[in-house]
């Protein structure tokens, strides 16, 4: 049976529920999370945390039926759903369905064992499209088949998930080799393994790249798991790790139009030291501006993670053939092209973005 407790020493109200878990509400919580203080149909938040004194107490606690019955000194008689304050235990993250993990791989992530979906189911089914994402997420790379040769194919699967992520580059972009580029991938020349435009505010989350043409010569696509070469790194080398993960470097893409710059971490990690999102373009990368003193061991720590990412222990390639396309975690798997011959044939693929919470909040929507 559940129990509640008042513990004035602590200002709050101990609860064990049937199962044996165990949470601690202080009083200023309980009152802030009134139920009556949310709107019944947007659910936004309607109590104003301000006209709640910092020192309100709770008078009285008793488990009725499927609630807690509180009483405020105030007078104020709030209920509390049992489950719901279950979920919401301070101390204890809620249960996000958009989380569904995350699997780093290395040079056995072969071709073939990069995550396969048919286009045509994903387009028709929740449960193929929930598949995906979750497959997805987990690997930070997979490849969607049978697209019809249409523009916009690829496109109309990134849609299923939100909407697409506009850029300086337009809400889709072209990669193939044209006049005046404004950007390697616009040339036929290699591009090195990177994320794409580090230079933003926020990195865009998720990339798509459609393959409506791949003959010529050369042209193969590499893919390496940013995240398995950040742990190796703090494994062998935590000097090298910590400069990363803690020195920012200016990145700036440039041309007649724009002048777009920002700062950022080769290794962002979250509150609790996980890997959060990689952001590396050696490209785009600005004038390293760091104090002098610091450059030389920043040095070795930037090439060597470059080297890492690089090397065959970590590599994945394939050749995209018409009617795939194949969709990448940005703040997370490195990807890059080899050179190829725009005289041996067309190569041409079409690309959107779709950010992070978009993704998410699908995952979240078709978890329900």
């Amino acid at each position: 049976m559940t129990q509640a407790h008042l513990c004035a020493d602590t200002a709050a109200v101990n609860v064990t529920f049937d199962d044996g878990a165990k949470g601690t509400f202080p009083f200023l919580w309980l009152r802030d999370n009134d139920p009556t203080g949310f709107h019944p149909d947007t659910q936004e938040r309607l109590t104003d945390l301000t006209t709640i004194s910092l020192d309100t107490a709770v008078t009285d606690a008793a488990v009725d039926g499927d609630a807690l019955a509180l009483t405020f000194d105030d007078g104020a008689a709030v209920r509390y759903q049992l489950d719901w304050l279950a979920a919401h235990r301070p101390g204890h993250a809620l249960a996000d369905p958009a989380k569904t993990g995350i699997r780093t791989w290395r040079a056995d992530m072969v071709a073939d064992a990069v995550p396969r979906l048919k286009a045509a189911d994903v387009l028709s089914s929740d449960a193929a499209l929930k598949d995906w994402l979750v497959a997805t997420q987990a690997s930070g790379l997979s490849l969607i088949e049978g697209l019809p040769d249409d523009r916009e194919a690829g496109m109309d699967v990134a849609k299923r998930i939100g909407f697409l992520r506009e850029t300086n580059f337009g809400v889709t972009f072209e990669v193939k080799s044209k006049p005046n580029p404004n950007n390697l991938a616009y040339t036929p020349i290699a591009l090195p393994l990177h994320t794409d435009l580090t230079n933003q505010e926020l990195p865009p989350g998720f990339q798509f790249l459609h393959c409506l043409a791949n003959e010529a010569t050369g042209g193969g696509s590499l893919f390496s798991d940013g995240f398995a070469v950040a742990e190796d790194l703090r494994a062998e080398d935590p000097e090298a790790f910590e400069l990363l993960s803690t020195i920012s470097v200016p990145f700036r893409f440039h041309d007649g139009e724009y002048d777009i710059r920002s700062r950022k971490k080769v290794i962002t990690l979250d509150e609790d030291g996980s890997l959060k999102e990689i952001c590396f373009n050696a490209h785009i990368a600005g004038i390293l501006d760091i104090a002098p003193e610091k450059m030389p061991a920043y040095y070795r720590a930037y090439r060597k993670f470059m080297l890492m990412s690089r090397a065959p222990a970590y590599l994945v390639t394939f050749k995209l053939q018409a009617g795939e396309m194949v969709i990448f975690d940005n703040r997370r798997v490195l990807h890059g092209r080899e050179a190829f011959d725009p005289n041996t044939g067309a190569r041409h693929l079409r690309g959107c973005y779709v950010d992070r919470g978009e993704f998410e909040s699908r995952l979240r929507v078709l978890a329900r």
